[in-house]
């Protein structure tokens, strides 16, 4: 009977282990470091436009035909080509940052450890042509993948809840 408790017990424990910590059984991997160039790379997807660095947002978002975005007009961006149509968008004088933020920003890694998945909620403050242009509470997911030892976006989705 002990031996069965015990057995139920370790069953339990492991099904509660923090998904995070239990991802990357070789040690190889340090979640704390990927963890900040990660979530430095989902700011720098949104940061880029406080000062129109598209260079930045090019380096953050995978430059292939697989890149994939949702938003919650129900656009879909399929590959890197359509991305880029939104440019003369958001360089235009037209269009300005004002700040973003996100909140609850939970990130988790695959067990190989290059690829991650994110959720947050994010507040996204523009203007276009004077009149805000926001988005506020936006729910937003994504994936990113570790290429050429540098972590890139591959996959977004942007709604908003409704009411």
């Amino acid at each position: 009977m002990k031996a069965h408790h015990l057995i139920c017990l370790s069953a339990v424990h492991f099904l509660f282990i923090p998904p995070v910590l239990s991802q990357n059984l070789d040690n190889t991997f340090d979640i704390s470091s990927e963890s900040q160039i990660v979530e430095e790379t989902i700011r720098n997807s949104i940061g880029w436009a406080k000062n129109k660095d598209i260079a930045l947002l090019y380096s953050v978002i995978a430059n292939d035909t697989n890149y994939i975005e949702v938003d919650p007009d129900k656009n879909i961006v399929k590959g890197f080509q359509e991305f880029r149509k939104a440019e003369s968008f958001w360089m235009s004088p037209d269009f300005k940052a004002i700040r973003y933020e996100i909140k609850e920003l939970k990130l988790n890694f695959a067990k190989t450890g290059n690829v991650a998945w994110f959720f947050c909620i994010l507040d996204d403050i523009n203007e276009w042509k004077g009149q805000p242009a926001n988005w506020e509470n936006t729910r937003w997911t994504g994936v990113l993948e570790k290429r050429n030892n540098r972590w890139q976006i591959v996959q977004m989705h942007f709604s908003f809840a409704a009411d």
